[in-house]
């Protein structure tokens, strides 16, 4: 599926009355990549972390781990030397592992460092309309973009629009230059009484990134306030800390509210973000765009419009859902799919971060013509962890998770939203974006024990089996084919390229087996799914860990069976009888994902439509009708 808009004059981005002019952007070639969403398995990639493939480029890599070197892990808070370069000579590596989407770290050119940490991740950005030089030029970018089209791979570029980097500072004792002090003598507070301290408290105050002020942030002394507190942009070129180009860089696109220090909640509606959650700045001084605005809306609309142009991607991962407000959504993502729309880009796909485990926030964001889809916190909170990884809950906990997707996510298409290959439209339910683990929090393995004589990557190689038949568009971080362990940041943004891409990892390879299950049958990528079995059972009863769904496509069906358990093999029955499938009577199955259970690989539906299917700790089954298993043994 694949058109071609047109090929325009090389002509430079320019601004016009202060916004982003896109009749006169330079158009690359336009492709419509996507059939289906629901086809692609996303894999996340941090550029700085996965391949230093120019090492013109490392002029801020930290000096005491050279580029490529294969010894010792350098400072993981600093630049790597990863760029877009290396994305293109691994092609062949994300190939074999079978991922088919590529989602990249943010490309805007970025504050470099700040406080000893390096902005590598993309997140901290100072110019909507420059590359990131730490990975390569527009030119490099876009033969990145092509060269992964070449291959069948789609591209997803990580956007934000709740904030800009620490451009600025709040001149609160009014001197003109940023301090950062401390205050107060320490005394314990029972010596106020004793007339002991004039000032008990120790009090840190940043004019870089000072706490919340509903009121904006207030300039003071000793003797007291004296109204708002000049905001002065910082001037340091050579890292990248300066104001950003026009419009961004007018103070009323700012809220100039300080940092969020709780994250809050509407006063009638505990499941929506309050005032210092939606205006605040973000922690590490990340300046708060004022999204209720129509001139930023408007700005950010034509910033991110102009990366569709520039270099062809296919979707938009976007940061901090939560963070702005529902409005904002309503009218950025309508105009970024008109927009896609008018220049050739059929299926454009947005999906949003809303790092909560909240269902009902979370799916507020999804439908209504905001994003088409989220990435799924909640799951990753209430049954990835919890049930799958941990054993804490019974696999009911699962069951409910599914009726949660029914109750709150997006069940209307978004005009110009996704669609399938017929062009029927796509829901958010349909959509949802599943993960183990990502950039934000600590990864799978970090903190995983499992009892003798398992290993901790069974119950890794499970979740990742979970993860590719449920229903949804699995999403693999970089690294966990590598079996990575980091905590959280900057441990789990391991350098990739330390491994040497190995493909003979067991997990590099059970996932390439998993991406050839899936794309082989139909119902897990297109199939709703039924819950055939839970259990509320944790201990040593006869369903303990068994959870059993099928997936049904028509009259196609795939029946996926796992045992969280790592204490005993269980089974799809109790006292009160056993699994009813969705199988004809008599039907012959056979598991098609192999499990080492060689007395357990086939088997045969009940007259009465009822199937016992036992399966060791940690196990999992998926089973096809004889027959329908092609060239899977």
């Amino acid at each position: 599926m694949r058109s071609v808009f047109r090929n325009a004059a090389l002509l430079a981005m320019v601004f016009a009355a202060g916004c982003y002019d896109l009749s006169k952007v330079d158009h690359p070639r336009i492709t419509s990549n996507v059939a289906d969403w629901r086809d692609e398995v996303i894999y996340q990639i941090i550029v700085d972390r996965f391949a230093d493939g120019d090492v013109n480029n490392d002029w801020m890599v930290d000096p005491n781990c050279p580029p490529n070197s294969s010894g010792g892990q350098c400072a993981l808070g600093r630049y790597q030397g990863g760029d877009w370069q290396g994305v293109i000579d691994h092609l062949d590596y994300l190939h074999d592992l079978g991922v088919t989407a590529l989602w990249i770290s943010p490309v805007v050119r970025n504050v470099d460092t700040d406080a000893n940490f390096d902005g590598y991740h993309g997140y901290w950005a100072q110019d909507l309309a420059a590359t990131n030089p730490h990975m390569g030029d527009m030119a490099k970018l876009r033969e990145m973009v092509d060269a992964a089209h070449a291959r069948g791979f789609k591209v997803i570029l990580d956007i934000v629009t709740n904030h800009m980097g620490q451009l600025f500072f709040y001149d609160i004792n009014k001197n003109g230059v940023p301090d950062d002090d401390v205050f107060g003598l320490g005394c314990p507070a029972q010596t106020l009484t004793n007339g002991g301290c004039a000032m008990p408290a120790i009090t840190h105050l940043t004019e870089y990134d000072p706490d919340f002020d509903a009121r904006g942030i207030q300039a003071y002394t000793s003797l007291g306030e004296s109204g708002p507190a000049p905001v002065i942009f910082l001037h340091l070129p050579d890292i990248h800390r300066e104001p950003p180009s026009p419009p961004f860089d007018n103070l009323d696109f700012y809220h100039k509210r300080g940092r969020i220090v709780n994250y809050d909640y509407q006063p009638d509606d505990r499941h929506q973000p309050g005032i210092q959650t939606l205006t605040g700045d973000f922690p590490g001084g990340l300046k708060d765009l004022a999204t209720e605005s129509d001139d930023v809306r408007q700005a950010l609309i034509q910033a991110y419009s102009y990366w569709i142009d520039q270099a062809d991607f296919d979707a938009f991962r976007i940061d901090t859902l939560k963070h702005v407000e529902h409005d904002f959504w309503k009218t950025f993502c309508p105009a970024v799919r008109q927009h896609a729309k008018a220049i050739g880009k059929h299926n454009f796909f947005m999906f949003g971060e809303a790092f909560d485990g909240d269902d009902q926030l979370v799916g507020s964001y999804t439908g209504g013509e905001q994003v088409d889809s989220a990435f799924f916190f909640p799951q990753k909170f209430a049954v990835i962890d919890r049930v799958i990884k941990f054993n804490q809950a019974g696999t009911k906990a699962i069951e409910d998770q599914f009726t949660a997707l029914k109750m709150d996510y997006g069940a209307a298409p978004n005009s110009d939203g996704p669609t399938d290959a017929d062009g029927k439209p796509l829901v958010a339910q349909q959509l949802m974006v599943n993960f183990l683990d990502n950039h934000d929090i600590p990864r799978f393995l970090y903190d995983k024990v499992s009892e003798a004589p398992l290993q901790p990557w069974a119950a890794l190689h499970q979740a990742l089996a979970y993860e590719f038949t449920e229903i949804g568009i699995p999403c693999v971080y970089y690294g966990t084919e590598q079996q990575f362990r980091g905590g959280n940041d900057p441990s789990n943004r391991e350098r990739l390229w330390d491994t040497g891409f190995d493909e003979t990892n067991p997990t590099f390879q059970w996932i390439a087996q998993l991406n050839s299950i899936r794309r082989s049958f139909r119902p897990l990528r297109h199939g709703d799914l039924e819950v055939k079995w839970s259990t509320e059972h944790t201990g040593d009863e006869g369903d303990a860990g068994i959870f059993a769904f099928e997936r049904v496509d028509g009259d196609k069906r795939v029946l996926v069976v796992m045992n969280v358990s790592e204490k005993h093999p269980s089974s799809t029955q109790a006292a009160d009888g056993a699994m009813k499938v969705g199988f004809a009577a008599h039907t012959g199955l056979v598991n098609v994902l192999p499990d080492g259970d060689a007395a357990n690989q086939a088997f045969q539906v009940g007259g009465d439509g009822t199937l016992v299917v036992t399966v060791p700790p940690r196990g999992f089954k998926i089973l096809v009708a004889n027959g329908d298993q092609g060239g899977i043994p």
